[in-house]
């Protein structure tokens, strides 16, 4: 893999025992043999280095906080390409504690940023959402539509967003911005809407949907946004945003009727609760961009959700400690009961 011409010999991933960081490794892992992965991560309730058994050689972890000015130096020196995972996501969870997201997702990335100044990283891809864009009730957000998040999640992730951007007119740092559709697959922590309704349909437990159900997402799978990133960071344009679009949009209730046919269970399972806060109606996107970069999503929907129930089902002893820890107890205590 090239960038500028160069060969891309070592790449720091931050959050790399999380859900898309390490679909990100295990994929460079096995289909670029002369790259070095760095993987810092803080192990919060959401890494876990089992999501990475298996991948040895030419791969180093660091535990250590993306918040940690030491951290951030130690782990990005002699690194030619940083892709930033690390973030806290969850909606539910920034509604009852948004301070730990503006501590990660903002200051955060202001210190990865800080750490990137004269040492060699040819390039900083930050890995955003399609959820600054906030909700639209019909067409699709371009890269150039306003920020308008709606979630402290949102507004912490617009947040680092906007500063990886700044130090690129400021500073003239090497930085791009992905900002991807709502992601599913393997190693999803089960906590988002997919993995929880997969991992509670397998033990006959409720289906807490939000609402009606109406809401509607754009779902990309983990495969085909490691893909895009892979794109951006051999052909990517510094100071630019990407969105990473599928095309492959459903609502809540179409999605949760998939899993449970998926899992021969009745629907009766599903079980209808007060609506999320602020809940956001519909995402979707355009990505032009980065079709002209030679990309395009290449899983449908159908095949994907397929896949991943295949996955969860298969690997149950994975998920069951994590449902198991106090931490995944108390979320759900707060959020459903």
């Amino acid at each position: 893999m090239q960038r500028d011409g160069r060969d891309v010999r070592r790449i720091l991933v931050t959050g790399g025992a999380g859900f898309i960081g390490s679909n990100f490794i295990r994929h460079v892992h096995e289909h670029h043999p002369h790259i070095e992965l760095v993987n810092l991560d803080m192990l919060t309730y959401a890494g876990n280095l089992e999501n990475l058994e298996g991948v040895a050689g030419r791969y180093a972890f660091v535990q250590g906080d993306i918040r940690n000015p030491q951290d951030a130096a130690r782990a990005m020196a002699g690194v030619d390409v940083v892709v930033n995972f690390a973030a806290e996501t969850h909606v539910d969870r920034s509604i009852h504690d948004p301070g730990d997201f503006i501590l990660t997702d903002v200051y955060g990335v202001y210190v990865l940023l800080e750490a990137m100044k004269g040492c060699g990283v040819r390039l900083f891809i930050h890995v955003s959402t399609d959820e600054v864009y906030g909700s639209t009730a019909a067409g699709r957000f371009d890269e150039e539509s306003p920020l308008n998040p709606s979630s402290p999640y949102s507004a912490s992730k617009a947040g680092g967003d906007r500063l990886a951007y700044s130090y690129f007119v400021t500073y003239g740092l090497p930085v791009l911005i992905a900002r991807p559709a709502n992601n599913y697959g393997p190693y999803q922590y089960p906590e988002k809407l997919i993995p929880f309704f997969i991992t509670r349909a397998l033990q006959d437990q409720p289906l807490p949907l939000y609402g009606d159900g109406g809401n509607r997402r754009d779902w990309l799978f983990v495969e085909d946004t490691v893909r895009g990133l892979l794109a951006l960071m051999e052909r990517g344009e510094p100071g630019q945003a990407y969105n990473l679009g599928a095309g492959q949009e459903r609502s809540n209730l179409e999605v949760t009727r998939a899993i449970l046919t998926l899992l021969g269970k009745p629907e009766s399972l599903v079980q209808r609760v007060a609506d999320r806060k602020g809940h956001d109606f519909r995402y979707a996107l355009e990505w032009g961009k980065m079709r002209a970069l030679g990309w395009e999503p290449r899983v449908e929907f159908d095949a994907g959700l397929r896949r991943t129930v295949e996955w969860y089902r298969r690997n149950e002893a994975w998920w069951r400690k994590l449902i198991a820890k106090k931490d995944y107890l108390g979320h759900l205590k707060k959020n459903y009961e």
